[in-house]
């Protein structure tokens, strides 16, 4: 089984000199993409001009939103900058956002039936799961993680507000100790785990002897999913990709006739 683990979700966004005015560094057409943590590629002119650029984009991906901005290059101007080119770029700052990211532990059948339902909704799927037999039957557009401890996965990845991570392994030693790393993760837009209310019961006792805060396990979505009734993988998946989607773009999950009122 092949480690995947460099297959990771990149934001980025298309910056690009839309005009100018007199003396500037690079024509209008000139290109360069920013990355969410601030890296680029290409350039669009060097110097103070492009990092504040570089701020502007990675500010615009937080928000979401595209940017259409003027940066004058020449003394005098309330807003300029030192820059003493002498003209004046407008740079049309376009984000490339990506859909929400589904983490789950394990590769049972509710796994691989949530791993299916998310892919074809368009969700960046990552299953990890130490069996390796079991990861090479999911569906060709899932990210497969071999790995023999999940807690080590999740305590090493730093879990950001539209990704999801959904604790769903073949024992409760393993889904305790899953749970007690991603509890400690702060940035997570929503952690889950399956389970009867007894085994949510036994495996919050023991995280709260860690000393792990009741405001943080207030926070876990357990018993998994939106109350329809589910019984097999399938309908566990509906019940489940619902729930997550909700949380993650912060919907009521109300019946679509009352969402008017």
């Amino acid at each position: 089984m092949t480690d995947a683990r460099g297959k990771e979700r990149t934001s980025f966004a298309v910056v690009t000199v839309a005009a100018t005015t007199g003396s500037v560094p690079r024509a209008a057409g000139s290109k360069m993409f920013v990355y969410a943590d601030g890296r680029s590629s290409g350039s669009i002119g060097g110097g103070k001009f492009e990092s504040l650029v570089i701020a502007d984009a990675v500010a615009a991906m937080r928000e979401k939103k595209p940017v259409l901005k003027a940066y004058p290059l020449h003394e005098g101007e309330s807003d300029s900058f030192g820059a003493i080119c002498g003209g004046e770029v407008t740079v049309f700052i376009e984000p490339q956002l990506t859909n929400e990211a589904l983490y789950l532990i394990g590769a049972g059948h509710c796994s691989h039936g949530i791993a299916k339902l998310a892919a074809e909704c368009g969700l960046f799927v990552t299953v990890v799961e130490d069996r390796d037999e079991l990861l090479v039957e999911l569906p060709p557009a899932v990210v497969r993680i071999s790995e023999s401890s999940p807690a080590n996965f999740i305590a090493s990845h730093e879990l950001r507000s539209d990704e999801a991570i959904v604790i769903v392994s073949r024992n409760h030693e393993i889904d305790r100790e899953a749970l007690a790393a991603a509890v400690g993760q702060t940035g997570a837009g929503y952690i889950g785990m399956i389970g009867s209310r007894r085994k949510v019961r036994l495996v919050f006792d023991d995280l709260r002897s860690r000393g792990v805060p009741e405001g943080e396990l207030a926070k876990v979505y357990t018993p998994l999913g939106l109350d329809i009734g589910a019984d097999s993988p399938a309908e566990i998946a509906v019940s489940t990709i619902a729930e997550i989607l909700a949380v993650l773009r912060q919907r009521t999950a109300r019946h679509m006739r009352f969402a008017g009122e």
